[in-house]
């Protein structure tokens, strides 16, 4: 599924504390951040004319299998598990039903047993048409990083309510969607959860990237820039966490549930080591 948005539809939803954190403006004076923000709106509105933004995704049969999510009939995706820290020890392949097990058995809603996956982007030009005034381009770049998130936000509210429809009747402030008081997670590639960017080959093989003008560096970064990826979970107690620090143990089993080199997965996990 790919819906195209107007720039107007998904600014409401950005949060600008991360743009005033990106700005370094978190420690300045109220009326400062009043002025930037100003300017940036009356740019989002020149933006709106000639720009949009993109979100895709898809709502697969699912179960867990040890640290894996298996996606029916298309493959696995690998996860790590929590080394550190008091107990429980987390993976998200936890917020997914098990294969054979009947949700009522576990008092769990049926839509545990799928899974989401989704990518978000912007147009390319919010990246390239913007080089001949370095503060603006600067300003542009920040605001496309925003509305890619915001564009992330908007589709997982429409996914939770109507595509998925596990929670029809949410009815939520986008104040508190950015609180995270929805039902569910959508944890991003490259964030505590899900710190190896390699992931995204698998999701683009599952997805198809290039539809909404994604490409992938040998990295697993993503071009445009303001892009994200990652996962739907509709489980009622799933919640976000860090991986932290693993063991040379799980490194070897992850890379062997990977299909890779313990060396690919040790450059892509350096952080976690």
């Amino acid at each position: 599924m790919i819906i195209t948005y107007d720039i107007h539809i998904v600014a409401p939803y950005i949060n600008w504390a991360y743009f005033f954190f990106a700005w370094n403006m978190h420690n300045k004076p109220e009326e400062e951040k009043v002025k930037l923000r100003q300017e940036a709106e009356t740019l989002l509105d020149r933006l709106d004319a000639s720009y949009h933004t993109y979100a895709l995704f898809e709502i697969f049969d699912a179960y867990s299998e040890g640290d894996d999510a298996v996606v029916s009939g298309v493959g696995r995706i690998p996860f790590l598990r929590q080394q550190q820290g008091d107990p429980p020890y987390l993976c998200l392949s936890d917020f997914l039903r098990p294969q054979n097990i009947s949700p009522s058995t576990l008092h769990l809603p049926p839509s545990t047993n799928k899974l989401g996956l989704f990518a978000t982007s912007v147009d390319i030009g919010l990246e390239t048409d913007f080089d001949a005034d370095p503060y603006q381009k600067m300003l542009v770049q920040l605001l496309a990083d925003r509305l890619a998130e915001a564009t992330a936000e908007r589709m997982h509210e429409e996914v939770r309510k109507h595509y998925w429809g596990y929670a029809k009747d949410e009815c939520l402030s986008i104040p508190e969607m950015q609180q995270e008081h929805f039902q569910g997670i959508r944890p991003a590639v490259g964030y505590p959860s899900l710190p190896d960017t390699s992931l995204n080959f698998i999701l683009d093989r599952l997805l198809d990237f290039r539809q909404i003008g994604i490409r992938l560096t040998e990295s697993g970064a993503m071009k445009p820039h303001a892009s994200v990826s990652g996962l739907m979970f509709s489980h009622p107690q799933a919640r976000y966490f860090s991986i932290g620090k693993i063991g040379e143990d799980q490194l070897r089993d992850y890379a062997r549930r990977c299909g890779l080199p313990i060396e690919v997965c040790r450059r892509f996990l350096a952080a976690n080591l």
